[in-house]
C-alpha cells in the first residue's frame, strides 16, 4: 500500500504546484479579449488598455528574483502559498475595480502575489522530482497544464465576457486560488530553508528600471515622456547590474549566468515570453479590429492556438525524457518562427488562425527549456534560479506586450507586418539560444 500511496501523494502534489502556474498564465492573457469591453466600461484609450495588461507583467517580472530567494531563504511552500493567498485577493480586488487606476493597482497586486507563487512552485517541482527523467515527465505536465492556462485565456475571456461581464474573468481565478492552497498545505513537501540576505537596492533598481522601460515602449507616439522613460529605465538597469557586481549577497548573483546552457536558455525564456504574450495581444486587438468580432468571437476563434498549445507543450516533456532537450526546441522555435512568417502577409480571418496555429507549436519549446535551465544550478540555488528563469520570461512578457502592441497601431491602421517580423526574428535569435544551449558538451557537464 505503501507505494500506491506515495505515488499519489506525488500526483497530487505535482497538481497542487500546476495549478498556480496554470492562473498565473490563465491571467496574463485572459484580460486580451476583455480590454474593449474594460475600456467601454472604465474608459481609457489603447495606452490604458496596454497597462491594464503590463501592470501584472511588470510586478511579475520584478518581484521573481526577491521571490526566489525569500523561498530559499524561508521555505518555498510558504512563500508559494502566501502568493498564492495575495493573487487571490487581487483577483477579487480587479473584479471590483471601479476606476481604471484602481484596476491597473490591483492588477499589480495579482503581479506581486504570482511573483511569489511562480518561482516557488518550479523549486518545489525540481525537489520534489529529484530523478532527471521524473523530472523531465513532471516539468512537461508542469508546462502542459500552465500553456494550457495561457492559451485558454482568451477563449475563458470570450466565454465570460458574453455570459456575465469582463469582471467575471478575475473572479474564476478565486476558486483556483484556493484550491491550489489547500492542496499545497497538504501534499507538498516544504524544503529546507537556507540563510540568505535580502536585497532591496536590487529590488528597488530592477522594479523601477523595468517599469520605465515598459511604460516608456508602451507611451512611444502618444506622450513625450516615453523617451525619458526609456533613458531612465535603461540607466536604471545599469545601475541595477553595477550594484549587483558590488554586493556581497546580491539578488541576481551574475556568476550564474558563468553557466552557458543557463544564460541561453534564460535568453530563449526571455525571447519565447517576448513573442509569444505579444503575438496573443496583437492578434487579439487585430481580429477585434480590423477583422471586426466580438469579444466572444475572439475568444472562440482562440480555441484551435489553446489545443496546439497544450498539445505541444505536454508532448515536449515526453520529447525531452526521450531526446533531450536540443530536439524539442529547434522544433518549437523554428515551427514558431514559420507561423510568424505566415502571419506578417496574414490579412484574412482564416490566414490569421493558420498563421497563429502554426506560431504556438512554441509551446513544444517551453518545458524542454525549463529542463536546461534547472539541469544547472546546485540544490541550494533552485529557488534563485527558478527567479532568475521567471523573471527573464516575465520581463519578456512584459516587453512583448509593450513593443508589439505598439507596433501593431504605429501606422494610420491595424497592421500585424511590422511586430510579426519583429517576432520572426525574435525565434530565430531563439534557435541560436537553444543551439548554444544544448550543447552536448556541456550538457553532459551538468548534475544528474
Amino acid at each position: 500500500m505503501t507505494a500506491p500511496t506515495s505515488a499519489r501523494r506525488q500526483r497530487l502534489a505535482l497538481l497542487a504546484l500546476c495549478l498556480p502556474f496554470f492562473i498565473v498564465q490563465l491571467d496574463a492573457t485572459v484580460v486580451n479579449v476583455a480590454v474593449e469591453a474594460i475600456r467601454r466600461d472604465l474608459g481609457g484609450g489603447l495606452g490604458g488598455e496596454q497597462w491594464v495588461i503590463a501592470s501584472y507583467t511588470v510586478a511579475l517580472a520584478a518581484g521573481m528574483l526577491t521571490a526566489g530567494s525569500l523561498g530559499d531563504r524561508y521555505g518555498a511552500r510558504r512563500v508559494c502559498v502566501l502568493g498564492t493567498v495575495v493573487f487571490g485577493v487581487g483577483s477579487a480586488l480587479c473584479s471590483l475595480a471601479p476606476t481604471l487606476p484602481v484596476l491597473v493597482v490591483a492588477r499589480t497586486l495579482q503581479g506581486v502575489g504570482a511573483a511569489a507563487l511562480l518561482p516557488c512552485s518550479l523549486a518545489l517541482i525540481v525537489r520534489q522530482f529529484p530523478e532527471p527523467r521524473a523530472r523531465a515527465h513532471a516539468l512537461g505536465l508542469w508546462g502542459g497544464i500552465a500553456a494550457i492556462g495561457l492559451a485558454t485565456g482568451p477563449v475563458a475571456g470570450g466565454v465570460l465576457i458574453a455570459l456575465v461581464d469582463w469582471r467575471a474573468i478575475f473572479w474564476v481565478n478565486v476558486p483556483f486560488a484556493a484550491l491550489a492552497i489547500a492542496l499545497t498545505c497538504q501534499y507538498v513537501v516544504e524544503s529546507p530553508p537556507r540563510e540568505r540576505r535580502l536585497d532591496p537596492y536590487g529590488l528597488v533598481l530592477g522594479t523601477v528600471a523595468l517599469s520605465a522601460l515598459a511604460g516608456g515602449l508602451i507611451q512611444v507616439g502618444r506622450s513625450g515622456w516615453a523617451l525619458p522613460l526609456i533613458a531612465a529605465g535603461s540607466l536604471t538597469g545599469l545601475a541595477f547590474v553595477l550594484a549587483e557586481r558590488r554586493r556581497r549577497d546580491p539578488m541576481l548573483p551574475l556568476a550564474i549566468f558563468s553557466s552557458r546552457p543557463f544564460s541561453a536558455a534564460s535568453t530563449a525564456g526571455l525571447l519565447f515570453n517576448f513573442c509569444l504574450y505579444g503575438t496573443l495581444l496583437c492578434l487579439s486587438l487585430y481580429l477585434q479590429g480590423p477583422l471586426h468580432q466580438s469579444a466572444f468571437a475572439t475568444g472562440m476563434l482562440t480555441l484551435p492556438l489553446t489545443v496546439t498549445v497544450g498539445l505541444g507543450a505536454t508532448a515536449s516533456g515526453r520529447l525531452t525524457a526521450r531526446f533531450g532537450a536540443r530536439v524539442p526546441m529547434l522544433t518549437g522555435f523554428s515551427l514558431a518562427g514559420l507561423g510568424a512568417i505566415l502571419l506578417v502577409a496574414a490579412d484574412s480571418l482564416p490566414l490569421v488562425l493558420a498563421g497563429g496555429v502554426v506560431l504556438c507549436c512554441c509551446s513544444i519549446a517551453m518545458p524542454a527549456m525549463t529542463s536546461v535551465a534547472m539541469s544547472t544550478p546546485p540544490e541550494e540555488h533552485t529557488g534563485l534560479a527558478s527567479g532568475v528563469l521567471n523573471t527573464a520570461r516575465q520581463t519578456g512578457g512584459a516587453l512583448g506586450t509593450a513593443v508589439l502592441g505598439t507596433l501593431l497601431t504605429a501606422g494610420s491602421a491595424m497592421s500585424l507586418s511590422v511586430p510579426m517580423t519583429v517576432v520572426a526574428l525574435g525565434y530565430a535569435a531563439a534557435v541560436g539560444c537553444t543551439l548554444l544551449a544544448t550543447r552536448p558538451r556541456d550538457l553532459a557537464a551538468l548534475p544528474r
